[in-house]
């Protein structure tokens, strides 16, 4: 250890001991000033004066200076006397150095003896506090030794537990049961651990702790409390009645009995016990008769259902709906199950009438739900076929309801009990993954069973969108995805590749294609590096190529279908497999062929295929002459739309850019009139017109085609029908034709320096339409609002197609941020369902799109009252969006709306400013109070008025060392008068609610006497009475600050407010004020007579 700054020392003193050094001694000027003696050179000489020159008459002090001039001087007698000898200080500096080392060698053999001394209490207290254990737990000799050098520490602990159970004895008095369990629960870490003499305050913290959690709710948390109190005292009643009411509400009333009448054989004569042991007797038996009755009804309505006599249908119907609603809760589920009621639901099952299976469907639904065993038995005894006769099944409701069980097996098989259900439920199912792999791998069967209906193949490729991928990208576990990629991606492929009209394909639905899509792209989302990616890639390029190359036209067509679909999810791998040979030569091709499904399959892998800039550039180049001389003469209106959609996709490939025009003058708004056409004929079939509305979707970001779309009201009602219609795929597309007509994309303005940059060097400059300015936009938003464009959002929303994706998402906040900007428009967007629709807006989807929607219920809740725009329990869901706008990385808009909204929200009741304490706003509230802009600081400043309220917001006022106070008063006195208003009515609400700031204003800032006379004096009323109110309280609460107030100019000012006959409510609270002063002595009653005359 000392070794090391031995050898440093050393290494130092060699090299001083080297330096040719001379001394300059102590000396006295000719002042009779003395100067203290160095070493030449010093730390601010260069090396070479090493040399100490004596004062001459021309110098007064001595220096240091080269041989050179240190020769001269030295050779001329009168101009210096006689050097001093050079003096090595490698001998002192030896002797310092030997004795430092010999003072850490001291020091090092103190600290070695103290540690040996105090080495078992110094472990003890470095685990408590870092690690929460004793570190010689595991040997017994190792335990006695840990208690026996930790008595200091224990004596204090011994004095700090009783103090914490009787801080959360009286929290729990006033209510506050969170934190009194935190309190009891900071006593319980302090109690030695369980040993040969447990502490006997852990029985009483436990029992204590059992209390809170009944308070709570937290029923089960109540039962392990009030157990681990009565193991270690087995007749505390207390804690036997306290478990007897957690098992009551866990529905273990066999448990609770027992604990109960252990409680009445302690105390007998406890009435209390007594009552509740009847009480709990009566429950019993009328729950067993309840039960003998549910077992009777659940007998007939199965026997009801099976009865292949009876004919009355409303019979069945009904005994089918109370099987359903039995289903779906716990008790009712757990008797259909032990009453043999899998076995007669299979039965159901295997009639084959849609009706029964859909009721048999459902109550399998409520048996699976929340309860793994349950799920698992009932899997095995479905089976793969009985699952598949129901997939195959074309019927929508029975493929819905088919959805809704498989996604609560899932749901049951991953996240294991989801109700709070403990005891031999738990032991049952200990490994699920075998279960769930098997279910996974009989669904990647079923997708290529050419007897699955169409309903059933994109009920399966929903279920798979919803729970293979990740849930979120923190999760590092992506195994599941790699699972199904391997065993399942042809699948997949195959359902995507599929074309409709061909003979013997598969049965698919419009929406199919968009469902395999959107599937595809959620699976290469979730791969988390290249290799996987690459691997990906990999298998879908062999797929292609495998059709592609031996299979003859139809083999082709696949082909190209699969890369179109895969161009519409995962783009990268789409385009990947575009660059394979002769894929975009055969796409060529086959838009000239004469066969419909051979040009319907070319020409929309090539729209598709246009997405990317390289591939538009190779596509303008080829295709586009192809394009129009299909648009111009074939005869089938199914082809021409799409080859318009192509076209108008090249025909947008300039955006918004008003200079970058891909078409002759005119020619776009031809072709959005034709789509307009094809959008309001409704003899021709949906898909047609979801292309139609695809093609308005990339012209309308031509502002003259907006204009025109906007005044074709037959068209936006055809518009908005689509976004209703069975037809999901269509969302994306009538969101994005919302988007470009509200003109509510990002745009960025240009610098101007920029620009004239570009000028000077003549390059492109992009231009903006002049009907996108915003006083045209407002004019369509106005008439979007007119048509009823909140319903069709709303509508939208609802939507559970995977259809709406987070980009679908995205594209609808920002609709709805437009349609609310206006204050006068809110109201009717709240009316139509707005409200309710853009919370789910904002808690799921991409980043942007939720700050859109939160941005949006921020505009609502600052306009409108909370309890209109959000009624019910959905208040409380606005809370975390609005949360969400504080944050550093929102716009500063942003964040003043967020503030505004949370104010209204805190004004309105108790339960939503826990609510935002609970999101843990209140840190960030505060450090926008810090905060430059004053607006913004402002409306920090409002929204901690009304946050203060709150009784635990308020008591942060009163934290030592905190500033918050102060900055209230200070801001009380500024010069905004915004700002006085907020921040003095924050204090006068703090004194009303805690009189223990009233005591702690005057310590804050020494100007807090004339802060409080400018309010009293200020113009405004509401400054005044805002000001008269905290001095009142101020008066109040504490004598000596009244004492203070009254020997200041503070008296002069109340005794004229008291007379304020035109302001009579800041009157009423001056002349409390000056009563309050009276009663203390502090100031003398005016005489009767006096006061009359005063008021004379």
């Amino acid at each position: 250890m000392l070794l090391l700054p031995c050898l440093l020392l050393l290494a130092f003193l060699r090299t001083a001991g080297t330096q040719n050094v001379h001394l300059c001694e102590g000396y006295l000027d000719p002042a009779g000033l003395h100067h203290a003696g160095f070493y030449c050179p010093r730390l601010t000489d260069p090396p070479t004066h090493a040399y100490c020159c004596l004062p001459a008459a021309s110098r007064r002090f001595k220096s240091c200076c080269p041989r050179p001039e240190f020769e001269r001087l030295r050779g001329n007698a009168s101009a210096s006397a006689p050097p001093a000898a050079p003096r090595s200080p490698l001998g002192p500096l030896l002797g310092v150095g030997l004795y430092g080392c010999l003072v850490l060698a001291l020091m090092t053999v103190d600290f070695l003896h103290f540690y040996r001394l105090h080495q078992r209490s110094f472990h003890r207290l470095l685990h408590r506090r870092i690690l929460g254990r004793c570190p010689c737990k595991k040997q017994e000799a190792g335990k006695k030794a840990c208690g026996a050098g930790a008595a200091g520490e224990r004596a204090m602990e011994e004095t700090a537990v009783p103090e914490l159970r009787r801080e959360g004895n009286q929290l729990f008095q006033t209510g506050r049961y969170e934190e009194a369990l935190a309190a009891y629960t900071r006593a319980l870490s302090l109690c030695p651990g369980d040993g040969e003499e447990p502490d006997p305050h852990r029985a009483v913290l436990h029992r204590n702790r059992a209390a809170c959690h009944l308070k709570l709710e937290d029923y089960v948390q109540a039962e392990l409390d009030a157990s681990k109190a009565i193991e270690a005292d087995g007749h505390d009643v207390k804690s036997l009645f306290r478990r007897s009411q957690a098992r009551q509400k866990l529905g273990r009333f066999d448990q609770a009995l027992l604990d109960l009448q252990r409680c009445v054989s302690l105390e007998p004569k406890n009435k209390a016990f007594q009552e509740a042991l009847r009480n709990l007797g009566s429950s019993m038996h009328e729950k067993m008769t309840a039960m003998s009755r549910t077992d009777s009804k659940v007998e007939q309505m199965f026997k009801l259902l099976l009865d292949p006599e009876e004919k009355d249908l409303d019979k069945k119907q009904k005994a089918a709906q109370n099987l359903i609603v039995l289903a779906r809760e716990e008790p009712g589920a757990e008797k259909i199950f032990q009453n043999d009621g899998v076995r007669l639901l299979l039965q159901l099952l295997d009639t084959g009438r849609a009706d029964t299976v859909l009721a048999a469907v459902r109550t399998l639904t409520g048996l699976c739900s929340g309860h793994r065993s349950r799920t698992a038995v009932i899997l095995a005894e479905l089976g793969p076929q009985r699952l598949f006769a129901i997939l195959e099944m074309e019927d929508e409701q029975v493929s819905l309801a088919t959805y809704n069980l498989l996604q609560v097996m899932f749901d049951a098989l991953k996240e294991g009990l989801q109700r709070d259900v403990r005891g031999k439920e738990e032991a049952v199912v200990l490994d699920t993954s075998k279960e769930l792999k098997l279910l996974l791998k009989q669904l990647l069967e079923a997708l290529t069973r050419e007897s699955i209906s169409s309903y059933g193949r994109d009920s399966i490729l929903n279920l798979l969108i919803s729970v293979v991928p990740r849930k979120s990208l923190k999760d590092p576990n992506n195994c599941l995805t790699l699972w199904v990629i391997d065993q399942g991606l042809k699948q997949i492929l195959e359902v995507g590749g599929t074309v409709s009209t061909s003979p013997g394909g598969l049965r698919v639905t419009e929406n199919t294609l968009m469902s395999a899509a959107v599937l595809l792209s959620k699976l290469y989302g979730d791969l988390k590096c290249d290799g996987e990616r690459e691997n990906f890639h990999r298998l879908c390029e062999d797929y292609v190529r495998g059709w592609f190359q031996d299979h003859g036209v139809p083999g082709k067509l696949r082909a190209i279908q699969t890369a179109s679909c895969l161009l519409q999810g995962p783009s990268e791998a789409g385009n990947r497999v575009l660059e394979l040979s002769g894929i975009m030569e055969s796409i060529l091709a086959l838009c000239a062929s004469s066969r419909e499904a051979d040009q319907l399959v070319a020409v929309e892998a090539l729209i598709h295929a246009a997405d990317k800039a390289k591939r538009a550039t190779f596509i303008t180049a080829n295709g586009v002459t192809l394009l129009k001389e299909i648009y111009k003469h074939s005869e089938r209106d199914s082809i021409r739309i799409r080859a318009l959609v192509g076209l108008c996709k090249l025909g947008s490939a300039g955006g918004t850019d008003f200079s970058m025009k891909q078409f002759a003058e005119g020619s776009t708004l031809k072709l959005a009139k034709q789509c307009r056409k094809w959008l309001c004929n409704e003899a021709i079939d949906a898909g047609t017109r979801y292309w139609a509305a695809e093609g308005l979707a990339f012209l309308s970001l031509d502002a003259d085609v907006k204009e025109e779309l906007l005044e074709d009201k037959a068209a936006l009602q055809a518009l908005f029908w689509l976004a209703r219609s069975e037809n999901r795929s269509v969302l994306f597309a009538v969101a994005s034709t919302l988007v470009n007509c509200t003109s509510s994309y990002d745009q960025e303005e240009p610098d101007p320096q920029m620009v004239e940059l570009a000028k000077y060097a003549k390059q492109h400059i992009p231009e903006k339409h002049p009907k996108d300015k915003p006083e045209f936009v407002r004019q369509r938003v106005r008439k979007l609002l007119a048509a009823g464009v909140v319903s069709a959002l709303t509508c939208m929303v609802k939507s559970e197609s995977p259809s709406l994706s987070p980009a679908c998402r995205e594209l609808i906040s920002r609709v709805f941020l437009a349609v609310v900007e206006d204050p006068e428009d809110r109201g009717a967007v709240v009316a139509a369902g707005g409200g309710k629709a853009l919370i789910p807006l904002a808690l799921e989807g991409t980043e942007i799109g939720q700050t859109k929607a939160a941005q949006a219920l921020a505009k609502i809740t600052i306009t409108t009252a909370p309890e209109m725009a959000f009624p019910g329990e959905r208040i409380y869901e606005v809370v975390r969006p609005l949360v969400g706008l504080l944050h550093l990385n929102r716009s500063a808009l942003q964040n003043f709306e967020g503030l505004m909204a949370l104010t209204n929200l805190a004004g309105t009741s108790e339960r939503l400013r826990q609510k935002i304490v609970k999101e843990k706003a209140v840190p960030m509230i505060e450090g926008y109070m810090f905060e430059e802009h004053e607006m913004i600081r402002l409306a920090a400043t409002e929204c901690m008025c009304n946050m203060a309220l709150s009784p635990e917001v308020g008591e942060l006022f009163l934290v030592e060392g905190s500033d918050r106070l102060k900055l209230l008063v200070l801001y009380s006195g500024e010069d905004d008068e915004r700002l006085q208003r907020a921040a003095s009515g924050t204090l006068a609400v703090l004194t009303s609610l805690l009189p223990q700031i009233c005591s702690r204003i005057p310590q804050v800032t020494t100007h807090w006497l004339e802060i409080l006379q400018a309010l009293l004096l200020s113009p405004g009323t509401e400054l005044q009475h805002r000001g008269v109110v905290v001095v009142r309280n101020m008066v109040a609460a504490d004598k000596e600050v009244a004492e203070k107030l009254m020997e200041s100019e503070t008296m002069e000012i109340l005794s004229v407010m008291a007379k304020a006959k035109d302001k009579p409510q800041i009157a009423q609270v001056a002349q409390e004020c000056l009563a309050q002063a009276v009663a203390y002595g502090l100031i003398k009653p005016n005489p009767p007579a006096a006061a009359e005359k005063e008021e004379d």
